[in-house]
């Protein structure tokens, strides 16, 4: 993983290593849409620890997509600061935030962009091509992490041979094939039936509870918002309430109780 040097920042918070992975402090994004100005964050500040899997919730213009592209190094602040692991991405280059969006950030979509013509596991290799790995190993984080998304046996296959539920799965291992500290997930399972989309949180929960992997996803669905520890809802472009999620289903046993396909 890269090693970046963090700008000389006096009055930034302090960060404790093993504790915080994101510090978001007073963040304020403003968009000048002509001679309007739309602020779609006021003033944000919040903190997500390692192996937290929190679920980021709000109505169309609350700011939650404006606050999950900031995280995915996609869009900088207006003003405040943004630290990954201790770095403060609002001062980084361009170079540097590409660097972090492929080796510390694993995205994943609603939509799950896998390209046709390509089997299961040379689309999950694809960002592994940017980190510049011999291709031997990437063809071993491929098969590592469809393993971890139970698709061990589905590495041959090219996505018209695979459901939405495998195809999304597809798109999670790509997303940890270069061995992330954070996955991102804007409406994960905005696309799919109700016991698919149950079963994306399974796999969501067991990445986050046995590897430790933190995991932040949009959702407009409070249902599946219950499967994360913590949820956060924006409204105004500002944090209405951020709790932490009683009486947590989990999805391995809520599984049991849905109908299969075969059913």
């Amino acid at each position: 993983m890269a090693t970046f040097i963090e700008p000389g920042i006096t009055d930034r918070p302090s960060f404790i290593a093993g504790e915080s992975v994101i510090q978001i402090v007073d963040v304020h994004k403003t968009y000048e849409m002509g001679e309007q100005k739309v602020h779609a964050l006021r003033g944000v500040s919040t903190e997500i620890r390692r192996s937290e899997f929190v679920a980021i919730m709000g109505a169309s213009g609350s700011g939650k997509s404006t606050f999950m592209n900031i995280l995915g190094c996609l869009d900088k602040p207006t003003s405040g600061h943004y630290l990954l692991e201790g770095t403060d991405v609002s001062e980084l280059t361009k170079r540097d935030l590409a660097k972090i969006r492929n080796q510390k950030i694993g995205f994943v979509f609603q939509g799950f962009n896998l390209l046709s013509r390509t089997t299961a596991l040379e689309n999950t290799e694809l960002p592994t091509l940017y980190a510049q790995l011999p291709k031997e190993e990437r063809a071993k984080r491929a098969r590592e992490a469809l393993a971890m998304v139970g698709l061990a046996d589905r590495e041959d296959h090219f996505p018209s041979q695979l459901s939405g539920g495998q195809q999304q799965r597809v798109a999670i291992a790509r997303a940890l094939v270069n061995r992330p500290a954070i996955l991102l997930a804007d409406e994960p399972t905005g696309n799919l039936d109700s016991r698919t989309s149950v079963e994306i949180m399974d796999i969501f929960q067991k990445l986050n509870e046995e590897r430790g992997i933190t995991i932040v996803l949009v959702t407009h669905e409070t249902d599946i918002a219950q499967f994360a520890k913590r949820n956060i809802i924006f409204r105004d472009g500002k944090i209405k309430t951020d709790t932490t999620v009683a009486n947590r289903p989990r999805a391995t046993e809520v599984l049991r109780t849905m109908p299969t396909v075969e059913d």
